[in-house]
């Protein structure tokens, strides 16, 4: 299963990144990383209206390397002017992604910024926090449920936002559990990555109100945003075509409008 590889992939990798900034390090750096009187990423999402997340993402198992015909600040100025937040793919070895680039994104975006990666471990909070995410990424499929509890709380208590991601009714329960209040619903089936945007419809069945629902993956053309919009979505999370895109704000904007 790709999603295995992945989750074992990260804990090779967390050692390395343990052995150049230690845990209590990171945890201090985290503690020191302050963004007062900005907006939230749960505000950003749960504002009136549909919003959009554009991400930013070099690679993915399936797509492979993703051609880009803009540089970072240009991809930046365009996402500040149409999108609501912004997500960074910081997972190395199967989405090419790094901490530097979310590092370089909160440098040029006052927008909300979601770090996305496979997280397992406290110290990848401590790393967000640091590096000035202002929300992570919960993987139900990939966390039980004690762990999942847990990171919520640590989530919280670093003042940030969770993103919890299901895709399934099993996971969406877990979630709801969990009482989250940002709720994703992956239309890429994680295990063989294939897509299936009526997953977000099924689900949005059993969604409560009061909750930000958000629709991830598999987001192409003005049907899926129309179709997804019937659903009874808050937000899309948009990675590929934003990043296939020679104007991705205008391309959102576009969206945003239908």
């Amino acid at each position: 299963m790709i999603l295995d590889k992945i989750v074992e992939d990260k804990k090779l990798r967390l050692p390395l990144h343990k052995a150049k900034v230690s845990e209590t390090a990171m945890r201090r750096l985290a503690e020191e990383q302050k963004r007062a009187g900005v907006l939230s990423f749960y505000q950003a999402l749960a504002k009136p209206g549909i919003s959009i997340i554009g991400e930013f993402k070099k690679a993915s198992p399936s797509l492979g390397t993703i051609e880009s015909t803009l540089s970072l600040p240009e991809r930046m100025r365009e996402y500040n002017a149409a999108v609501d937040a912004i997500s960074c793919l910081t997972e190395e070895d199967h989405f090419h992604g790094n901490a530097d680039d979310l590092k370089e994104i909160r440098s040029m975006s006052p927008l909300p910024l979601l770090r996305k990666d496979f997280m397992i471990d406290a110290y990848q909070f401590y790393e967000a926090k640091a590096l000035g995410a202002d929300a992570v990424l919960l993987i139900a499929a990939i966390l039980e449920d004690t762990q999942m509890k847990e990171f919520y709380q640590l989530t919280e208590e670093l003042g940030m936002d969770a993103l919890v991601e299901t895709h399934d009714e099993r996971e969406l329960e877990r979630a709801l559990k969990l009482d989250a209040r940002i709720i994703g619903v992956n239309n890429r089936d994680l295990h063989d990555f294939t897509i299936r945007l009526d997953t977000t419809r099924r689900l949005s069945q059993r969604m409560p109100e009061g909750k930000v629902f958000v629709a991830e993956s598999g987001i192409v053309s003005d049907e899926d945003v129309k179709f997804l919009k019937e659903a009874g979505v808050d937000a899309f999370l948009i990675g590929r075509a934003l990043m296939e895109s020679e104007n991705p704000g205008e391309l959102a904007a576009h969206w945003k409008s239908l």
